[in-house]
């Protein structure tokens, strides 16, 4: 029977080996393999990814993880300490200030996004609803 009460989501990579570095070391998520090799990110939210090698990878031409944080001048100033570039798109597709953040406009909050090392693009943005105990930033 289907269900849905064990499912994922997942993305791909072309080196297993960067993108634990980068989830695990660079951006702090809880990563473990599997048994096939890949890798499972393990969100504060419960919610689990898989991350698989793929020949010939090609980015994801949209966000594929977002990530909800109170202050995302915080953020995004804690992911540039770590080497993350936040700014990623030029003013022409989305204006920006000098670290990529996009200020809220009709069409949704503060924004920022950057790449995780094969390409695909991850994201940063201000949720003013977030309690205190729920601070990511």
């Amino acid at each position: 029977m289907f269900t849905t009460d064990r499912a994922f989501a997942g993305f791909s990579v072309d080196d297993i080996e960067a993108a634990r570095h980068f989830y695990d070391d660079v951006l702090g998520l809880d990563v473990s393999d599997n048994v096939m090799g890949f890798l499972e990110l393990h969100l504060d939210s419960g919610a689990d990814m898989l991350v698989y090698a793929k020949p010939n990878h090609t980015p994801a031409s949209y966000t594929i993880l977002n990530f909800p944080v109170r202050d995302i001048d915080a953020a995004v100033d804690d992911l540039n300490a770590r080497g993350v570039v936040t700014k990623i798109y030029g003013d022409d597709e989305f204006p920006s200030d000098s670290r990529g953040i996009v200020r809220a406009t009709d069409r949704g909050p503060d924004i920022a996004w950057f790449r995780d090392p094969a390409g695909n693009v991850l994201a940063v943005y201000e949720d003013d609803e977030l309690e205190d105990d729920d601070r990511e930033d």
